[in-house]
């Protein structure tokens, strides 16, 4: 017996998808010599071999038919200090890069000062879902940063969290 359609509610659905706690990431790349990136937070591994992963980005976003155009990107998995940088690259309109330090990666793409770890990839594929596309991406290159602050900046129920706060007893 099939079960009855039961409408979802997008807040409630959001709501919900805040309980699932995430690292948060920015994703960037360059294209004529211009820095481009976005925080994300639906990223995720998706094969060892060949080692892929992928973020999820909505479609109608600035800044990822420029990475597109690219055909690269690099990961910047954010410390728990980079609250500002996750701040500063989840707005739109405004120089996501105003007071970021970054280096170039082997592949090309902003490495963001401070980040855990970063990952470089070329964009493997791309799929449509929804109102967001799903981009799989090859690593090509990754290195662990040597930052002092060792916790991930987490996100969880709307807010900021760090591991401390939690610990278990």
């Amino acid at each position: 017996m099939p079960l009855p359609e039961i409408a979802i509610e997008p807040l409630s659905f959001r709501e919900a998808l805040g309980h699932y706690a995430s690292g948060i990431t920015v994703i960037t790349s360059q294209v004529d010599g211009e820095p481009v990136g976005f925080t994300c937070q639906s990223f995720y591994s998706v094969s060892m071999s060949p080692p892929l992963v992928s973020f999820s980005v909505m479609c109608s976003s600035a800044s990822y038919p420029k990475i597109r155009q690219a055909g690269r990107f690099a990961v910047n998995i954010l410390s728990g200090e980079q609250i500002h940088i996750s701040n500063q690259f989840a707005r739109r309109g405004t120089d996501k890069w105003q007071g970021v330090e970054w280096h170039a990666s082997p592949l090309g793409n902003p490495v963001i000062a401070g980040s855990l770890h970063w990952l470089d990839c070329e964009i493997h594929a791309e799929h449509a879902a929804g109102d967001h596309l799903i981009v799989i991406g090859e690593v090509k290159a990754l290195n662990l940063q040597e930052v002092a602050a060792t916790q991930p900046l987490l996100y969880f129920k709307g807010q900021y969290r760090n591991f401390a706060a939690h610990a278990p007893a």
